[in-house]
């Protein structure tokens, strides 16, 4: 019989993935990462990267700059026009500042030359796993904000909307052409489905559900 729950943890764990040309380097990578407990996967290629399905855990990834064939930087390109948010670490053995610098403003956590210390590795990797979480835990809530705010009836959404701009009930009503009475009526409806617990509450969750960018 199959545990699901040790299945579902299992896939919950965090994965560094470590994509590198270099075999040998690849390998000590993994060796090194998983002496610490975590768990890896590699490839040798941007293509190879790209082929596999991501896991489903808090993930970043330890990426080579130089590589045949699809470079670091024009995976890190990809990952950010598909709005794939895995937080990388570069590794290089031909560092140069203008690179270094494009990666970082790119969103790079953290950018290594060959050869670096075990430890830098190890300290940047817990870094890009933090915020992996984070990220994790941001669409988590993104994604519970937006199914409240979908189960809202078109006047509910109206009205949130008004109430997020500080209009008072009274001008509410006077807009919309009710009394305000019913105004506090699909107001606390909404304030209910939304799970908002106070005006600033529902103010934070409106911001969640505003367009990045």
């Amino acid at each position: 019989m199959t545990d699901h729950g040790a299945a579902h943890s299992a896939s919950e764990q965090p994965v560094v993935l470590v994509v590198d040309d270099d075999q040998s380097l690849r390998e000590a990578i993994g060796r090194l990462l998983r002496s610490v407990g975590l768990r890896v996967e590699t490839h040798g290629s941007a293509q190879s990267f790209l082929q596999a399905e991501l896991p489903a855990g808090p993930t970043c990834l330890v990426l080579d700059i130089r590589m045949p064939g699809q470079s670091g930087l024009d995976l890190q390109a990809e990952l950010v026009r598909e709005d794939i948010r895995i937080p990388i670490i570069f590794i290089t053995g031909h560092a140069d500042v203008p690179m270094s610098v494009k990666a970082l403003k790119a969103g790079a956590v953290d950018f290594l030359t060959k050869p670096f210390r075990d430890q830098d590795l190890l300290d940047a990797v817990g870094t890009a796993l933090d915020r992996a979480t984070r990220q994790r835990d941001e669409e988590r809530r993104l994604s519970d904000v937006r199914a409240c705010f979908e189960a809202l009836t078109p006047r509910e959404k109206q009205i949130m909307g008004r109430v997020v701009d500080g209009a008072m009930n009274k001008q509410i009503a006077h807009e919309l052409g009710v009394t305000e009475i019913t105004v506090k009526i699909h107001r606390g409806n909404m304030m209910r489905k939304m799970g908002a617990r106070s005006l600033p509450d529902l103010v934070r969750m409106a911001g969640l559900l505003a367009p990045r960018g």
